[in-house]
Formats: C-alpha cells, sequence, structure tokens
C-alpha cells in the first residue's frame, strides 16, 4: 500500500502529525494521502500519562479546541511543590516556584482520552487509521533510504510456524515516514543506530513512570490540584519524584517517576510506588475521616520516559523520514511535560513533509524540520531546561539547590552546560556492593502486588504467540544478571514480567511472563547487559487503558 506520508504511532506526536499534514492540504488544495498505524487496539489503549497539559500547541492545532469538545475540562487550579522525609512534609512556598514549576494555564488531562479525540479529528480530515497494526520491519530502498514499513504477521505459532488463523503482514510504502511510537520506539531505535543520529549526543536518559488512577472521597477530592513531591522513600543519591493530580468527577491520579539510572539494584520502582502511597500527605486524599482508606483504585499502568532533554535530542531526520515526540525525546523533564512537545514536533516535521512532497521530492532528508525546531518556542523551552536532570547526578540536595539557581534565580538563561557521558543501564551496580531493601506487604487496600495490577491494565496477548521478549544469549540472566546482580529484571519490571524459578535440578532459570506485559520497554533500557530485546508482539496485544 503506497501512500504520500506513513506515520508510525498513533499517540499524541503521530496523530498531530498526520493531522497538520491534511489541514496543509485543504489550505492549499492539495491531495495528500496519510495513514497512521497503532499497534493497540485503538488509539489511545497504549497511552498513558500524568498529565497536566499546556494547551499551548493544542491551541496551535486546533484555535477552536473548546468548541470542539477538545477532553480539557479540568483547569489547574492550585499546586504544590512538596519534600517529603519519611513522616512529614514541607511545602514550597508557591511565590517560590521557578516558572518551569507553574502550572496555571494548564489542564489536568486524561491523555488517552485527548489521543482518542485526536483520531476523530484525524479520521474527519481524511486521514487513515490502522490500529492493532504493530510495524514491526522498517523498509530501505536500495540507496538505504527508508521507504516504508511492515507490519508483523498475525497467527504465528510459538514455535515460529504459521498457525491455522496466519496472516502475512502489509507494507507500507510512503515518500516519507514518520516514526511517533513514544519513549524507546522499536524501530526508532533501529534507525538511530542505523542511521548514526545520537552521534556526539549525551547517552539518552529514561525514567519509568508507574500510575494509578483512583476514585476519592468527594472531602478529600479538590478540582484541579496538582501536588509534586521529591525526596522519600528515594535515597538521596536516586533521581525521582511523584505527582498527584485530581481531576474531575472526584478522580485522582498517581504517580511516581524513577530514573532509570539508579545504582542499587534491589530497588524496585513498583514497590517504591506503593510505598509512598503510605506517606500521611499522601493516604490523606484516599482515607475518610477515620483514617480508613475509601478510596478505589481504578486502572493501573506503567510507560518509560525519554528524559534526556535536548542534550540526548539525536539527529530527528534521516534519508526518507523523520522521528517525533519521544520516539526522539523532546519531553520537558523540568515541567514534567511532554505532550505539548509532542504535538508540536509533529506540526514541525509535517509541515516540512508537506513542503518537500508538493514539491515533487521523495526519500531525502527533510533538513526544514530541525531548522524550524531551532527557531521555535520549544527549542527555546527545552534549552532553559537542558542542564536540569544532569545535576541529579550529584544527588537531590545539589540537584534541588543548582536547578533552583538556573529555573529560578537565571531564569534558564545560564552560561555554562552540564554533560553526561553514561547510558543508563551502565549505572548499576554488583549486588555485593550495596544494601538490599526490604519492602513491606501490600495491604490489598492501598498498596498492592503486581499481578493484581497489571490485570486492571486490561493487559492482553494472545498467547500461544512467540515472545515479545527475546534474549541475545539465554544463558546471561542466570550467569551475569542473577549472579553479579541478584537478578534486577525482577524488580524493574513493574508488571511481574520476568521471575527467576528452580529447574527439578534445583538449577536457575528466567521465566518470561510476556503475556503480563504493559509494553512500557523498562527492561530494553534497564537491563546490565543489554541482553533484553523488546519486539513487537502481534498488533492489538498490550495493555488497554481506560481513563489514563
Amino acid at each position: 500500500m503506497e501512500y504520500d506520508v506513513v506515520v508510525v504511532g498513533g499517540g499524541p506526536a503521530g496523530l498531530s502529525t498526520a493531522i497538520r499534514l491534511k489541514q496543509l492540504a485543504a489550505e492549499k488544495g492539495q491531495e495528500l494521502s496519510v495513514v497512521v498505524l497503532e499497534k493497540g487496539s485503538e488509539p489511545g489503549a497504549h497511552i498513558l500519562s500524568g498529565a497536566v497539559l499546556d494547551p499551548k500547541s493544542l491551541t496551535e492545532l486546533f484555535p477552536d479546541w473548546k468548541a470542539m469538545g477538545a477532553p480539557l475540562n479540568q483547569p489547574v487550579t492550585d499546586e504544590a511543590m512538596m519534600f517529603l522525609s519519611e513522616t512529614t512534609g514541607y511545602r514550597t512556598p508557591n511565590m517560590f516556584l521557578p516558572e518551569c514549576s507553574q502550572n496555571h494555564g494548564n489542564y489536568i488531562i486524561s491523555l488517552g482520552a485527548l489521543t482518542r479525540w485526536l483520531a476523530e479529528q484525524a479520521e474527519g480530515l481524511g486521514v487513515e487509521i490502522f490500529p492493532g497494526f504493530a510495524a514491526a520491519e522498517v523498509l530501505y530502498d536500495d540507496n538505504g533510504a527508508v521507504r516504508g514499513v511492515a507490519t508483523g504477521n498475525m497467527g504465528v505459532e510459538k514455535n515460529g510456524e504459521p498457525g491455522p488463523n496466519f496472516q502475512i503482514g502489509m507494507e507500507l510504502l510512503g515518500k516519507y515516514t514518520v516514526f511517533a511510537e513514544g519513549s524507546r520506539g522499536h524501530l526508532g531505535k533501529q534507525v538511530i543506530a542505523k542511521f548514526n543520529l545520537d552521534e556526539g549526543c549525551d547517552p539518552q536518559s529514561y525514567a519509568i513512570g508507574i500510575k494509578e488512577l483512583w476514585e476519592a472521597e468527594p472531602s478529600r477530592h479538590e478540582p484541579g490540584l496538582v501536588v509534586h513531591t521529591a525526596g522519600w522513600p528515594m535515597e538521596n543519591d536516586t533521581y525521582g519524584g511523584s505527582f498527584l493530580y485530581h481531576m474531575e468527577d472526584n478522580k485522582i491520579a498517581l504517580g511516581f517517576i524513577t530514573g532509570l539510572n539508579y545504582s542499587n539494584p534491589y530497588l524496585s520502582p513498583f514497590e517504591e510506588f506503593q510505598r509512598w502511597k503510605t506517606h500521611p500527605n499522601i493516604r490523606w486524599y484516599l482515607e475518610n475521616d477515620k483514617g480508613e482508606v475509601t478510596g478505589k483504585r481504578l486502572a493501573y499502568g506503567a510507560r518509560a520516559i525519554t528524559a534526556g532533554g535536548l542534550l540526548s535530542l539525536p539527529k530527528t531526520v534521516f534519508p526518507g523520514g523523520a522521528l517525533v515526540g519521544c520516539d526522539a525525546g523532546y519531553l520537558n523533564v523540568s515541567r514534567i511535560k511532554g505532550s505539548h512537545a509532542a504535538i508540536k514536533s509533529g506540526m514541525l516535521a509535517a509541515e516540512a513533509a508537506f513542503d518537500a512532497v508538493t514539491a515533487g521530492r521523495a526519500q531525502d532528508e527533510l533538513s526544514a524540520y530541525p531548522e524550524a525546531f531551532e527557531a521555535s518556542w520549544l527549542y527555546t523551552e527545552l534549552n532553559k531546561s537542558r542542564n536540569f536532570k544532569a545535576w541529579f547526578k550529584h544527588g537531590l540536595t545539589a540537584g534541588t539547590l543548582m536547578n533552583g539557581l538556573e529555573q529560578f534565580g537565571l531564569n534558564g538563561h545560564m552560561p555554562w552546560t552540564i554533560r553526561r557521558d553514561k547510558p543508563d543501564h551502565a549505572y548499576l551496580k554488583p549486588a555485593s556492593e550495596c544494601k538490599s531493601i526490604d519492602y513491606p506487604k501490600p495491604d490489598g487496600k492501598l498498596t498492592f502486588d503486581r499481578l493484581s495490577s497489571v490485570f486492571i491494565s486490561n493487559a492482553n496477548h494472545e498467547e500461544n504467540q512467540p515472545a515479545h521478549l527475546t534474549l541475545k544469549d539465554a544463558s546471561v540472566p542466570v550467569s551475569v544478571n542473577l549472579a553479579k546482580y541478584a537478578g534486577p529484571e525482577a524488580r524493574y519490571c513493574p508488571a511481574g514480567v520476568y521471575e527467576y524459578v528452580k529447574n527439578d535440578d534445583n538449577t536457575d532459570r528466567l521465566q518470561i511472563n510476556a503475556q503480563n506485559c504493559v509494553h512500557c520497554k523498562t527492561c530494553d533500557i534497564k537491563d546490565p547487559t543489554q541482553n533484553i530485546v523488546w519486539v513487537t508482539p502481534e498488533g492489538g496485544g498490550g495493555p488497554n487503558y481506560a481513563g489514563m
């Protein structure tokens, strides 16, 4: 199937790319064919974010979004930045919050709901959207330029042979292909490596975000309140923090972010999140006046976050295509926001692609896209926060003080740049050099285990398909990861995919429960030996998030 532009990924970045292409075609009276591939069962099914949205780029895309019914229903009414000890919390006075931490004018949203709305707008403009089709392979022409993608075969058995419901994948060819897969995109990662797009950049840095959606007692719900915390339960040398967002209809979104450059292999981001909820300043929102947990947990999910910022941003164009959104890494970690950047980057790529297609070009570099980015407000915004995460390599206290100086004292206009030189997986220390962490058992009311959490993520995969979590060398998990690092897979995975079990002869083996996977990509990032490779499962598999 041939199109002018093929978009891989139906999130905010991909859909904004497709929408802007069609808007420009309508404005100029041109015909332009655009297709969006989405591996989830529907647009929004795999979307997970906090989320507080800066509507700036959405307003550029749809100036009348409010009249059009965009699901931005809860404006931010108050905000709090808190530093926690184990039993107390200190709130920074709002007058001392730097511009990057201010949220008035923004909206607390379900990003999944906004994505579904964007998909409706895209289809209304004539964009073809194929949900349930996972792009599994990049296709190249004879000159090495990207010419499209192929979707994965359906109905393949565990042994790799075609089953009774086998369907061969499709080739979708375009003059340009835009990769918008989100953080640690499977194909985006390959394109970056093939074209050396990250040459001269800092290694990309990631975090894992784990989120729960709760329904709270009306008396404990403050519509529009945004709370961020730092400190406990994290140690001073571990990057992380949390959010608590009061949505409409007595809903509260709770989330915990752990930088994947942590060093202690015994650390579990999932258990840190559960422990954080027990803090008096947090659990109060989920209890009644008698101290009983009366809030109801509605949904759960997890997703990696591309957090390296401007200094880790790769070259975003190559022969035949472009990277947009978190596939490239436009998230502004100082603002804890990436959706507005995803939308803007998609628009910029679309404008460059439209001009190229209508000029009769194909399979070359869309150099106008990075040029437009460097002249945009998004570049200015990211440049102001370029050092934000790098400072935390010196610990929470030093990182907070230096970012306070840069963002509050200098308003982001700093004359220096702090670089990083190691990828996240290289920070993990041997277990013999670290202290084990004794996490409390879940109570089933406020804190939970992984499997009950995965259940409410609605994750599902066709069980007879080959596992999409692959190992380069099957011996490495036991011989290296378990022996040297105490098996960190079982802790960094938030879905119980990895567990070490005993064979009949009492030897160890790694069991991979691929059906539990919520597609967070943490294993692909944090595995200390880089032996785990996440590949696309059958389209439609994975989580089916509602309200997230």
